[in-house]
């Protein structure tokens, strides 16, 4: 992910000053590192293009509020995280609706898209994350992981956050990011142990028949 806090300085103060192509710009530098996030967060392709749109309109929205002591990666992070706690929670209460039909804030979609600067579906990185997925059953345990231990784990494994970035994204210490990490991990452990048993249970219940036919068969032609 961009790591280059120089230039992500340069690139606010100009986004300050409303100085042109600067908004595409830190798009451009933050839009793929985002939707990785977002897109393992959610799940969901819909959702993540939503909540990747909206964390560019906060980021121009609310330039003004951003202290340059602190980092762009934990800013626009914290953004991104935040969003997609309020969706995960909206769509909890309103299971009925289609998350497709939802904007980030949880109402129908009637606004088109606010930027139009950002890329086609074609340009964005989904194909590569899920081929990145070698183990489904990982997938799915991390995204069935409370909001602080997913967003921990996501941005730790996949973003390669120091746990002092991430302590500034999730508001904690750093010993709670570790701490966090640390009962994912022993989630992970055992929600995977379960997924694999109940994968060879399965197995089993699926073999079972066919050596029931192949039995009889075999003992027929020995006789």
């Amino acid at each position: 992910m961009p790591s280059d806090s120089a230039n992500d300085q340069e690139l606010m103060r100009g986004l300050l000053k409303d100085a042109p192509g600067s908004l595409e710009r830190i798009i451009e530098r933050w839009q793929r590192p985002l939707y990785s996030f977002i897109y393992r967060y959610t799940q969901n392709e819909f959702a993540t293009r939503d909540i990747l749109q909206e964390t560019f309109v906060r980021i121009y929205t609310k330039r003004h509020k951003y202290r340059f002591s602190y980092p762009l990666s934990s800013w626009v992070f914290t953004i991104a995280a935040n969003l997609c706690k309020n969706k995960a929670r909206w769509h909890q209460r309103h299971p009925e609706t289609s998350i497709e039909c939802l904007s980030v804030k949880g109402e129908r979609r009637s606004r088109p898209n606010l930027l139009e600067v950002l890329p086609s579906e074609d340009d964005l990185p989904i194909d590569a994350i899920e081929r990145d997925e070698d183990l489904g059953t990982l997938k799915n345990a991390v995204a069935g992981l409370p909001h602080d231990l997913r967003t921990a784990v996501l941005l730790h494994h996949y973003q390669d956050l120091s746990y002092k970035e991430i302590s500034d994204i999730v508001g904690c210490s750093t010993r709670g990011v570790e701490t966090r990490l640390y009962r994912a991990r022993k989630l992970l452990r055992t929600r995977l142990a379960e997924a694999r048993s109940l994968e060879e249970s399965a197995q089993k219940k699926t073999a079972q028949p066919k050596a029931e036919t192949v039995g009889p068969t075999c003992a027929s032609i020995a006789l």
